[in-house]
């Protein structure tokens, strides 16, 4: 079962001009609003995620995701407020004047719809959405695939060319709902309802999806694969060797923990690791 669409184009090749990709995120401080915000100005949490930015950058990747990791706990999508939209398209579209490179949005948790308006106002190419079909339990609570409501929305936006990577069998939750289904099930379900990209994750950040699992999501999707958790220098080469790329943070940030500051050299030395399965 794939996708009722006509045949589609790569989303790797369309937005990136290549076959294999890697993409860095940028996990922005606590926003206005969010629990651990701590009064610090909106200008000096743009600029941190603007050095990051500059960092992957000049490391070598090839595209970046904007996130809002520093707002924990997250929110349900119905519960997060305008200002979190606002914020990230601001400091989208500082990324975007600044670097040329392809931007992804993803407003935590799953809120398909702000990420949309984010993704237009602020020039992005992409957003992720970890939960697009069925459902799950997460730390959040109960949240439900997010497909019908955001393509209705992009379509009133007029804004189709921004694409949609989405998660099959996402990490930090439970899949007892759709227990009695395969993940090969699910992620043709991640296709059927539309989704550009599939993203193969852990169980939480920093923990990688399994060979055996990434294999399987292969198996069931013609749509290009990337895995969104985990990645390190040790394991890059191997996982591009079965997928069209990699969403990476905590291994190239300082310490390798995700709320440090990237570090250029951990940037250089990952691309180093991965360039020959890039070029392969």
């Amino acid at each position: 079962m794939g996708s009722i669409s006509a045949t589609k184009t790569s989303a790797i090749q369309d937005i990136f001009s290549r076959d294999k990709v890697v993409i860095g995120v940028i996990h922005c401080e606590a926003f206005p609003g969010a629990p651990k915000y701590n009064g610090k100005a909106f200008s000096s949490i743009v600029e941190r995620a603007l050095r990051d930015a500059e960092n992957y950058i000049a490391g070598g990747v090839h595209g970046l995701i904007v996130e809002n990791h520093g707002d924990i706990p997250f929110s349900k999508p119905e519960d997060i407020g305008p200002e979190t939209a606002a914020f990230m398209a601001v400091i989208t579209d500082n990324i975007r004047q600044r670097f040329s490179v392809p931007l992804g949005i993803n407003v935590l948790a799953n809120a398909a719809i702000p990420a949309l308006a984010t993704a237009l106002a602020g020039g992005a190419d992409f957003v992720r959405v970890n939960q697009w079909a069925n459902a799950y339990i997460a730390n959040e609570g109960f949240v439900e695939g997010a497909a019908a409501k955001a393509l209705r929305y992009r379509n009133q936006l007029q804004a189709s060319h921004i694409r949609v990577f989405a998660d099959s069998h996402v990490k930090h939750g439970s899949h007892a709902i759709v227990a009695d289904r395969s993940v090969a099930e699910l992620t043709r379900d991640v296709e059927f309802f539309e989704a550009d990209a599939v993203i193969a994750t852990g169980q939480r950040t920093g923990d990688s999806a399994t060979l055996s699992e990434i294999d399987d999501i292969r198996s069931a999707t013609s749509l290009p694969l990337l895995v969104g958790s985990g990645v390190t220098p040790d394991n890059v080469a191997t996982i591009l060797g079965r997928t069209q790329g990699v969403i990476v943070a905590s291994a190239l940030k300082e310490g390798g923990v995700w709320w440090n500051p990237v570090e250029r050299e951990r940037v250089v030395n990952f691309m180093a690791a991965a360039r020959p399965a890039l070029e392969a």
